[in-house]
């Protein structure tokens, strides 16, 4: 999966924004959804905080306080670096995170939880509590087209074909998997869950 969003990262905000391959895709209530969903990150407290698998930056920039953006691609990290001037960013490994024990408030992921296996689930939910006391989890809400869990084609720009997992979630659902949380929001596209 590494490499899928290496290759990704040039085009990565074009799923947010509705922009390339996303332009023609039906998609209702998602730009006012995504408004609503940078609102409800803006609202968290102020922390500090490592946004782990931060991409591009685009949710990155929306969280209050002391941010350290964490990913595993290089390309990634480039627009985050660019796009949030303010965090500090570094290219490192979720299941092996590159910190000392308690050095966050917060870890905050946004579309990585849903990729994670059970094992991976496991060892991420065990870094993000050695590292910080909270964990926010942003991910895809579970809709009537899709699946619980299913392996999905995506294609990029270049015509290049990936298989990549992806779960998708009701917000009490991932409030129960994490250990109990406070959802924070609850859409038909995006869940956020505290716990």
């Amino acid at each position: 999966m590494r490499e899928y969003y290496e290759a990704r990262a040039p085009e990565y905000d074009d799923w947010y924004l509705g922009r390339g391959l996303f332009a023609e895709r039906e998609r209702p209530g998602w730009e006012r959804e995504l408004k609503a969903l940078e609102r409800a990150l803006t609202s968290l407290p102020w922390a500090h905080t490592l946004d782990v698998a931060c991409g591009t930056g685009f949710l990155t920039r929306q969280l209050p306080g002391e941010i350290v953006g964490l990913d595993p691609s290089k390309q990634m990290l480039e627009i985050a670096r660019e796009r949030v001037p303010a965090a500090a960013f570094t290219q490192g490994d979720a299941f092996a995170l590159p910190f000392a024990d308690g050095a966050f408030e917060r870890v905050f992921t946004a579309h990585f939880y849903g990729h994670l296996d059970q094992d991976e689930r496991g060892l991420f939910l065990a870094e993000a509590a050695r590292v910080a006391p909270e964990l926010v989890v942003c991910d895809a809400a579970l809709r009537p087209d899709r699946e619980r869990e299913e392996m999905q084609e995506r294609i990029l720009e270049d015509g290049s074909s990936w298989q990549v997992y992806k779960r998708f979630f009701g917000a009490e659902e991932l409030a129960a998997e994490l250990g109990g949380g406070e959802v924070i929001f609850s859409g038909e596209w995006f869940v956020v869950v505290r716990s």
